[in-house]
């Protein structure tokens, strides 16, 4: 309550114009929230240890960060500190990318949501491997999200995910392929079924040359909100033999006509409350079709109940963001006693 009726207003407020310094606030504020002393009283303050074992990883507890967040790796101790049980970091190109040009974040606050059009906009593999490796230690898992660059050509998106994984696989728990980001122009067209075949085909041998003679890392798909019920089932035939889980879903592109914010034009990815029900209905449906494939449920959880029903469609893990902008920095915690409690 003290974050929706004092915080919130006055960051949307110092920063009315520009959503994305409002983030960058976050992020200054989550690394202070990473350092020693902080982050010790934080995490006995938040830490809910309610473990999930989900694709041969260990989680705390099941409610992560989404990639987007701390999209550079630069404030996972302090992600840790406010009770989350994972991280997931991007979407992370071969190359840095400064993304689409501003102003391209937009607060739809009558509607609790967010249209953005970021663009991948990142510091490149290198940089963010290099951030990981010298970063404080977690114990929470973390996951990459990674997606091919702005001017890659179809034909040679491949080559960018196994040259992301090759730079990541030593450093991650799991690897996200994003196929279905808006923001990158042709990118949704990686999945189509010919395409998804060769792209994680691709990726498949790449994992297995990482692990040599263990056992792979996982590989998740991160799939749209705005697929037929025949394109899912596409994706679901690929899917069931080539990763380990499926996070549903990235932003949307339909614009609701409930939508009130003046904002709700503006072109990208929508996310946020708006997103809740496809989402949830997208879990479900993918849980009929494919019963044993761990799904990761994100997009518009912004409560206890929102977290609960997506379990109850079929999730095993979930991810929040724009519920962090609208409900504050104890969101996880507050979803984690109430699933600790209903023993979801």
């Amino acid at each position: 309550m003290f974050y929706k009726k004092l915080v919130r207003p006055i960051l949307f407020t110092l920063f009315k114009n520009d959503a994305e310094q409002t983030h960058a606030a976050s992020i200054a504020a989550l690394r202070i929230a990473g350092t020693r002393l902080v982050r010790q009283i934080l995490s006995s303050l938040t830490a809910v240890e309610n473990p999930r074992q989900v694709f041969g990883i260990r989680f705390p507890n099941p409610v992560g960060v989404a990639a987007g967040f701390d999209k550079h790796a630069e404030a996972l101790a302090g992600v840790e500190a406010l009770g989350f049980g994972f991280a997931e970091v991007g979407t992370v190109t071969p190359l840095p990318q400064l993304g689409n040009p501003r102003p391209r974040l937009f607060r739809l606050a009558e509607d609790e949501a967010i249209i953005n059009r970021m663009g991948f906009n990142n510091e490149g593999k290198e940089a963010i491997a290099e951030r990981l490796r010298t970063r404080p230690r977690i114990s929470i898992p973390l996951g990459v999200n990674i997606g091919k660059g702005k001017d890659t050509t179809l034909e040679d998106a491949a080559r960018d995910y196994q040259a992301l994984v090759e730079t990541f696989y030593p450093l991650a728990d799991y690897l996200t392929i994003n196929a279905s980001s808006p923001n990158t122009k042709d990118l949704r067209r990686l999945q189509e079924k010919k395409r998804l075949e060769s792209l994680l085909r691709a990726v498949g041998e790449t994992v297995r040359a990482c692990a040599r003679n263990t056992s792979p890392k996982p590989i998740l798909l991160k799939i749209a909100p705005d697929l037929s019920e025949p394109e899912l089932d596409d994706i679901f035939e690929v899917a069931e033999r080539s990763v380990q889980g499926l996070i549903i879903a990235n932003t949307t592109i339909a614009r609701p006509e409930t939508l009130r914010s003046k904002h709700r034009a503006e072109t990208g990815g929508l996310s946020g409350k708006p997103l809740r029900e496809r989402a949830r209905a997208l879990i479900a449906y993918a849980h009929r079709k494919l019963p044993s494939m761990p799904l990761i449920g994100a997009g518009g959880i912004a409560c206890p109940d929102d977290a609960l029903h997506m379990f109850d469609a079929g999730a095993s893990l979930i991810q929040i963001y724009t519920g962090l902008i609208y409900e504050g920095p104890l969101l996880a915690y507050r979803i984690n006693k109430i699933l600790k409690g209903n023993h979801a």
